[in-house]
């Protein structure tokens, strides 16, 4: 259990940093282009959840993604800590260090602090702990596909 610890502890360390790196440099120019119309660093608050839904209802978005945060955790305890459970296991800990790091936004700031933009495809504005919540969140769904593939009819 030690292990999935330090994943979540280390998760939204780097999230947190890379954050307040982003507001000490980054806001005060609002956007920084790395590959002109493909990606840039950009500074924005966003109040709401992905792709802003759920602006400004931040009450709301705290006690969801604490309940989330919650049901996780009760998870991540309640698996076997094997060989066999360690991807769903640590896929597990990135989606709670990541909802964690945004929680910590959300309750601190009002807002959560977003600055990956990729231009070329539109995409919504993101930052690190949204990348950990992605990756866990692919990582369960392929756990979870090769289970069900395996299980007996």
């Amino acid at each position: 259990m030690i292990f999935y610890a330090i994943v979540i502890a280390v998760c939204v360390a780097f999230d947190q940093i890379v954050k307040a790196l982003a507001v000490r440099f980054l806001a005060p120019v609002t956007t920084v282009p790395i590959i002109p119309r493909v990606f840039h660093l950009t500074y924005i608050e966003n109040t709401g959840a992905a792709f802003s839904i759920f602006a400004g209802k931040s009450i709301f978005l705290i006690v969801l993604t604490s309940a989330l945060i919650a049901v996780l955790v009760w998870l991540l305890v309640s698996l076997p800590k094997t060989k066999a459970y360690l991807t769903m296991n640590t896929a597990f800990a990135l989606v709670i260090g990541g909802a964690v790091g945004n929680l910590i936004d959300r309750i601190r700031l009002g807002y959560v602090v977003d600055f990956f933009d990729f231009r070329l495809i539109g995409f919504a504005i993101f930052n690190v702990a949204d990348c950990f919540v992605v990756v866990g969140c692919a990582l369960i769904m392929i756990q979870v596909v090769k289970h069900s593939l395996h299980a007996p009819d």
